[in-house]
Parts: C-alpha cells; sequence; structure tokens
C-alpha cells in the first residue's frame, strides 16, 4: 500500500471528510513520525508497533564488483519492531482472507 492508496481508502471510508484535509492529515502523521525519528525518539502505536533509531557501528565491508575493502561510517537506521496485535493478525491470516473489506 502506498501513501496515495491509504489516502484513497480513508476518503473511501470517511466520505464525509474533504479528501484535502484527509491529505493534509497523512502526510502531516508521516510528516511528525520523520521528525520525532530524525531527533532519535522513539514512536509506539500500541497494537501496531514501535520506531526507534539504532546506531550501526563503523565496519570494513567490501566491494562485491571489485573485492576492494571499504570503510563504512556510523550509520543511524530505523528500527521496527512490530506489536502484539499486529503479529497475531498478520500469522493468523491465509491467502485468501487477504481480501479487502
Amino acid at each position: 500500500m502506498t501513501r496515495a492508496d491509504l489516502i484513497n481508502t480513508l476518503v473511501a471510508k470517511y466520505s464525509e471528510l474533504p479528501p484535502a484535509l484527509v491529505d493534509d492529515v497523512v502526510r502531516e502523521l508521516f510528516e511528525q513520525m520523520i521528525k520525532s525519528l530524525a531527533s532519535s525518539q522513539r514512536i509506539e502505536i500500541r497494537g501496531f508497533g514501535s520506531f526507534e533509531v539504532r546506531v550501526r557501528a563503523p565496519r570494513v565491508a567490501h566491494n562485491p564488483k571489485t573485492g576492494q575493502k571499504v570503510e563504512v561510517g556510523e550509520r543511524r537506521v530505523v528500527h521496527f519492531k512490530p506489536g502484539v496485535d499486529l503479529k497475531e493478525k498478520v500469522n493468523s491470516l491465509k491467502d485468501k482472507d487477504l481480501v479487502e473489506d
């Protein structure tokens, strides 16, 4: 699902809301999540999961094409840990159950 798909789904479900408002709310939600993660704040959405920034230590890697060793500096990466409800829902679904509501 893309952001546009999400917006279209919400517009269809909440037809009383103007589409522009739904678009603004979804975009603002993601923008706030990005700002929080960029400032190393943890995001927890109960029943869905949590996002946090982890730091990967510098390491020596290699270029698979040339075999040459390359130093990779410290990096910050976003880690997602699914919540219990999300895990249960995903594990209980079968392919035939994946039909949209």
